[in-house]
């Protein structure tokens, strides 16, 4: 379904570094839902190249993710460690889990998320990260370098999703939402 991009517009009124931020997260969110369009639920859990991932694996993780940043921020739990248990599923669609579920809860997540965001005093706030097996010893992030984390992150699984989507039926972000001439009048080999 081709049509054009609209950049985001976010629902409250942030200024400065907030909006800035929040903008960008927001409008690589979109472009990730470009790769989700008219995805059913069977094309959702196909793999499309030789890695495990799917379309349904990484809006799930993603909404997971969301979710998770979210916790971090209101809990603020100095004694957190990651359940390496409760991810074994993170990038599958496990029976009884559906596609729709998953992208309706990553855009609620991500808003939800925002909201929190949008409402706090300072990017500069300290929080506790979780420990883990790649994080060991207690760190603590400001609320940007939490925010700049959850961009690299969606715009890294986007990369996955685009490469996963064109090879599910030929769609491309950019061309799903590029309007104009046929690309293949654009002269490039």
């Amino acid at each position: 379904m081709a049509g054009t991009y609209t950049p985001v517009t976010l629902p409250f009124t942030v200024d400065g570094e907030k909006e800035d931020l929040l903008t960008l997260l927001a409008d690589q969110r979109g472009l990730f839902r470009v790769t989700l369009r008219d995805v059913t639920e069977e094309q959702a859990r196909q793999r499309t190249t030789v890695s495990e991932l799917t379309l349904g694996g990484l809006v799930k993780h993603l909404a997971q993710g969301e979710q998770g940043t979210l916790q971090e921020l209101v809990e603020r739990d100095d004694t957190a460690e990651f359940d390496m248990t409760a991810a074994a599923d993170a990038y599958d669609l496990t029976d009884g889990e559906t596609f729709a579920y998953w992208v309706e809860e990553y855009d609620r997540a991500a808003a939800a998320l925002d909201d929190y965001v949008a409402k706090v005093d300072s990017l500069d706030e300290l929080i506790p990260q979780m420990t883990a097996p790649w994080q060991p010893e207690r760190e603590w992030w400001t609320i940007r370098k939490m925010l700049l984390h959850k961009l690299r992150e969606t715009a890294h699984h986007s990369g996955h999703a685009d490469i996963i989507r064109e090879a599910l039926d030929g769609q491309s972000t950019m061309a799903a939402i590029y309007e104009g001439p046929d690309p293949s009048e654009w002269g490039i080999e």
